[in-house]
């Protein structure tokens, strides 16, 4: 009985010690047939994962961990702490990767100088009572090539005054020993052994109960028992497409997930933080530039850049009060508490960083440094070259000025437009191959850097921006017909009604985010007919090629369009 309790996969059992988890290491652990990546991260928290890389099967035990995140040697994937997200790929540096990508967690609890993990938990962790109120040695685990059950019911025998006190460990109470066996597989195991109270003499302590254990081992080896086969354990292959582009979501704006407001705090001047934690669970990934929807309790919704580095597992955001906007900032501002629960969608990120880069410009205007903040705490942590530069009226006006200590960067406080445009000038001066400029900020500061990037040489391909709201006039006073090449329709577009309005009353299922032409969530493929663009996502070249439009501003100039949809 007690044999097949040390294979039931509910159980908890110590996988390694916590010395054997020190800065910046990986851990290869084992436990019922299954191989674990075992990791600390910098903040504290112990990851157990399945020790596979899920794009080639590689062991990440020989990864990198660099204390936020852990980089698989092989290629390049980088996983997020806590959540095991893949957070880069670099065959696509332009692209953020599917945050379906996740590697398969366990749980894991750090307790008497050991961790813990179980493959399928039933109930909480419980600490063996032997072990409460315990000041425990922890000795050198000797692994034993025998069936856990045999080794634990032999261990209660050879053992001096042994007895059982639990499905997986005997006490030698003689000397404060407890063994616990970690069954591996069905035919090997580990045996841990645990000294309750700490020695006077540290060394001979180790020294005495290491011979213990290996002649303990010696005698179960010697046994004869017949080992079973090892234990089949499946793996759920990962399929391709999730290496591929990020799926978008359908149909609008999505709530998909529930966070708590941890913390609520003035960030700069009319500029209020948030700590938004998960209610349940751990929230996903994101990548550098990604933003979420968040749901508001006036009903509205607005997308709001998270601010964090790699590996952190609360989202960060920042709001700038605007009395003239349309109601989302005052209402964070002034109704919104910490405690309160809101509804948010899954990051997406239509800005996404490129980290193949040899040098990296971050340009932020006031509240624009949010997505900055992001890529400059991800390129300081991988060692990629890079400035931020950050324009406000003064000091006071800077957000979250307290990330920014230890980044690259460089403050320019009160400068006018002239100022702005000469200080812009200097910085883009020099294009180098493979260097990337990104800006975010007001509209007319985002239109001065691309027209001095341009000037100065930088092709479109290297000049990245994101707008947080289209600042043109949009004319939605023409009439069009379209036709859904893939859903065999055709529809009529009548004025002071949008391609994205008309779509989804009729059916279609289109995504869509900030619904003002900045963000790119509702882009569609153009077969025939001339779009009147009026966004401010696209580029100038992209535009001209006339191939695709942003069905929620942008119209037609000819009288029909044929859309890939």
């Amino acid at each position: 009985m007690r044999a097949m309790e040390m294979l039931d996969l509910a159980g908890w059992h110590p996988i390694a010690a916590s010395s054997d988890l020190p800065t910046r290491h990986v851990f290869h652990g084992q436990l019922l047939g299954r191989e674990f990546a075992v990791w600390r991260a910098d903040d504290g928290f112990v990851n157990v994962w399945e020790n596979r890389c899920l794009h080639r099967g590689v062991r990440l035990s020989l990864g990198l961990n660099d204390g936020r995140e852990l980089r698989c040697l092989y290629h390049g994937w980088r996983y997020s702490s806590r959540s095991a997200g893949c957070t880069y790929i670099p065959a696509h540096p332009a692209d953020a990767p599917a945050r379906t990508i996740c590697n398969r967690t366990y749980d894991a609890v750090e307790a008497a100088g050991m961790v813990w993990s179980s493959v399928a938990p039933e109930a909480e962790f419980a600490l063996p009572e032997v072990l409460a109120g315990a000041d425990p040695l922890v000795l050198r685990p000797v692994p034993v090539n025998a069936a856990p059950g045999v080794a634990l019911a032999l261990a209660e025998g050879l053992l001096p005054d042994a007895r059982a006190i639990g499905a997986a460990s005997v006490s030698f109470a003689e000397a404060g020993l407890v063994v616990f066996v970690q069954p591996l597989d069905a035919h090997r195991c580990v045996l841990r052994g645990v000294l309750l109270a700490q020695p006077d003499d540290r060394m001979a302590a180790l020294r005495y109960h290491d011979g213990v254990l290996c002649g303990l081992r010696d005698r179960i080896e010697a046994s004869g028992e017949v080992a079973p086969p090892p234990l089949e354990v499946g793996f759920q292959p990962v399929d391709a497409a999730l290496a591929e582009m990020p799926a978008r979501a359908r149909s609008g704006p999505k709530a998909e997930l529930r966070v708590q407001v941890a913390r609520k705090w003035d960030a700069a001047q009319d500029v209020a933080g948030f700590q938004l934690r998960a209610v349940r669970g751990v929230l996903p990934a994101f990548q550098p530039g990604a933003h979420i929807d968040v749901h508001l309790p006036n009903g509205m919704s607005r997308q709001y850049s998270i601010t964090n580095a790699p590996g952190e597992s609360d989202y960060t955001i920042g709001v700038k009060r605007d009395a003239a906007g349309r109601g989302g900032s005052v209402c964070l501002h002034g109704d919104v508490r910490e405690g309160d629960v809101l509804a948010i969608s899954a990051p997406r990120n239509n800005f996404p960083l490129r980290r193949d880069s040899e040098k990296v410009l971050l340009i932020a205007g006031g509240i624009g440094i949010t997505p900055m903040l992001a890529m400059a705490q991800a390129l300081q942590v991988q060692g990629i070259p890079y400035a931020l530069h950050v324009f406000a009226r003064s000091e006071a006006h800077v957000p979250f000025a307290d990330r920014l200590a230890g980044l690259a960067v460089t403050r320019h406080l009160g400068l006018d437009a002239a100022g702005t445009g000469a200080v812009l000038g200097d910085i883009l001066s020099g294009y180098a191959f493979s260097h990337h400029v990104y800006v975010c900020g007001p509209a007319p500061m985002l239109t001065a850097t691309r027209e001095i990037a341009a000037g100065a040489g930088w092709p479109e391909e290297a000049v990245h921006f994101e707008y947080f709201a289209n600042p043109e006039v949009i004319d939605d006073s023409t009439s069009f017909e379209i036709a859904l090449a893939r859903s065999a329709m055709t529809l009529q577009v009548p004025a002071g009604r949008s391609i994205l309005e008309v779509l989804q009353e009729n059916g279609v299922d289109v995504p869509s985010s900030c619904e003002q032409g900045a963000c790119g969530t509702c882009v569609c493929g153009v077969l025939e007919g001339e779009p009147e663009h009026q966004d401010v996502y696209l580029s100038a070249a992209e535009r001209a090629a006339n191939d695709q439009i942003m069905t929620c501003v942008s119209r037609a100039r000819s009288a029909r369009l044929v859309l890939d949809i």
